[in-house]
């Protein structure tokens, strides 16, 4: 016999689906956001224990990184670019906070993101984060601090122009783009320390190379950069 219980969660089933981000399959247990077989499948870039890397190499010759990653390869119509659509723009806060949490384990013991003093969420333009109700950057930040226990530090530094979509302009556009639209309200606190600055995806780097440009106007700040995932070309 049917019992009560059953019949409501088949009823939240299929009123209140819940579905892995990352393919849209039920086959999960209700408190993951993403399935094994997505899990299983995400392509990890292992940049964390890799000097020169890719996201390293975007820096190269602009400007002064002491160390840089990115977790996962992004390419269209993956699981990855499903994550990332869930996380910006549908609601997905927890999913945000999860996907901070691999990003934590993966530079836990990679030798070159030790003694790091803060977590930056590379800022958004407060309307676009009042519009959006938050900011992925920042949550993925706080997903990061879970695991390392570094703290968050996410008001000191504001955007304070917005700039039109990065995506469909060439390089030298993405760069004019982005020039000067951060500023730094309190620089004192952030002196001497070593910063990792965090974003969703990398591609040219355009922005997280003008917000790392005003961090290094503060003397003795490092910065180094780290990315839920790279773009691949």
């Amino acid at each position: 016999m049917t019992s009560l219980r059953d019949i409501i969660s088949s009823f939240n089933h299929l009123f209140f689906p819940h579905l892995c981000a990352g393919c849209g399959s039920d086959l999960l247990n209700k408190n993951e956001l993403v399935c094994f077989r997505c899990m299983s499948q995400l392509p990890y870039t292992n940049f964390e224990n890799i000097r020169n890397n890719r996201t390293e190499q975007i820096f190269q010759g602009r400007i002064q990184i002491e160390s840089a990653m990115s977790l996962l390869y992004f390419s269209k119509y993956s699981a990855v670019q499903n994550l990332m659509h869930q996380l910006k723009y549908k609601g997905q806060k927890q999913l945000g906070i999860f996907l901070g949490t691999l990003i934590g384990k993966a530079i836990q013991q990679a030798p070159h993101f030790q003694n790091i003093h803060g977590l930056i969420p590379l800022p958004l333009f407060p309307e676009k984060e009042k519009i959006r109700g938050y900011n992925q950057s920042e949550l993925l930040c706080n997903g990061i601090s879970e695991i390392t226990s570094v703290p968050v530090l996410s008001n000191n530094i504001i955007r304070q122009v917005h700039t039109s979509t990065q995506t469909r302009k060439h390089r030298r556009e993405r760069w004019q783009n982005v020039e000067g639209i951060f500023h730094i309200s309190d620089p004192e606190t952030l002196i001497n320390k070593h910063l990792l600055l965090v974003d969703d995806v990398i591609t040219t780097g355009a922005t997280l190379e003008s917000c790392a440009i005003n961090m290094k106007e503060i003397p003795g700040v490092t910065v180094s950069i780290a990315t839920l995932a790279i773009a691949l070309h």
